[in-house]
């Protein structure tokens, strides 16, 4: 009995901490419009698809949050995230015939467009002896491919992208997603603090992944451990710093596996084999739900 009422007060306290934050955060800009998109792109999903059949819709968050040390900002809290992992992740899901909610980082990486230089705007042009303007030869088919991909999976309705700068704009957009209806069956999270909640209030039923990052094996292996039992993850995927674009830990109840990117293939990605693990896990998941 002690123990059950350990855990109600854990969950009330964390509750009125998240309805605190909530409260006090700045109103999330364009709040309507971010929800007409989020409510028309889920119904659209649920209803039908190429196949006739509802699509799986994954939420994946990508990039780091700001975090304001002023209401009128001047300095701020950031990260080094690039969001790498987050639009690879939603090219190979989109791949996997999956439908993507891509919550990024403004400024981050892009799906399709991961191959472009850094600053694409000046990189990708060239002038020419009489100053006129044209694309360079040597980016041309590059731009084309990422334009025409990105344009037909947002036309045709696999792909919202919505942004945020702030930590205020990243959760307030992950609840207003997770308060919606519809099958929202996946989440990716980097924002441990909500996982609590996240679990138990606002998608129950959804599958569970979340990140972890250190510069230490041991550590990283602990935490990721920690937050699976702690706040009932389906997957923890570890990532080591200096060797995160090689392979990750994948971590579940059950076991560690680790997942490596195919050496043998030039561009491949840690995300391609690590996302067909995932497609896999979640198959196996909604399976047994419905059993």
């Amino acid at each position: 009995m002690d123990s059950m009422n350990g855990t109600d007060n854990v969950q009330e306290t964390t509750t009125l901490q998240i309805k605190a934050f909530f409260e006090s955060a700045p109103p999330l800009k364009d709040a309507a419009e971010i929800e007409t998109k989020l409510k028309e792109f889920i119904e659209r999903n649920s209803s039908s698809s190429e196949n006739g059949k509802a699509n799986r819709v994954v939420c994946v968050t990508s990039g780091g949050t700001t975090v304001p040390l002023e209401k009128r900002c001047v300095r701020y809290i950031d990260n080094f995230s690039s969001g790498h992992r987050g639009s690879a992740s939603t090219e190979y899901f989109l791949k996997a015939g999956y439908s993507v909610i891509f919550l990024y980082r403004r400024g981050t990486c892009q799906p399709f467009c991961r191959s472009l230089p850094d600053d694409p705007l000046l990189e990708c042009f060239t002038s020419t002896d009489d100053s006129s303007i044209q694309v360079d030869s040597s980016h041309a088919e590059v731009v084309k491919r990422a334009i025409t991909k990105n344009r037909s999976a947002v036309n045709r309705g696999f792909l919202l992208k919505l942004p945020f700068t702030t930590i205020f704009e990243y959760l307030q957009t992950i609840h207003k997603i997770q308060s919606g209806s519809g099958p929202l069956d996946m989440r990716l999270a980097q924002v441990p603090k909500m996982l609590y909640v996240l679990r138990n209030e606002w998608a129950p039923v959804a599958f569970c992944i979340s990140f972890k990052l250190e510069t230490d094996t041991d550590i990283l292996l602990g935490k990721a451990d920690m937050a699976l039992k702690k706040y009932k993850m389906h997957m923890v995927v570890a990532n080591e710093l200096s060797t995160r674009k090689e392979e990750v830990i994948v971590v579940t109840e059950q076991e560690k596996i680790t997942v490596h990117r195919d050496t043998t293939q030039d561009g491949a990605d840690v995300e391609d084999p690590l996302i067909k693990l995932v497609v896999g896990r979640h198959s196996a998941y909604i399976n047994h739900s419905d059993a």
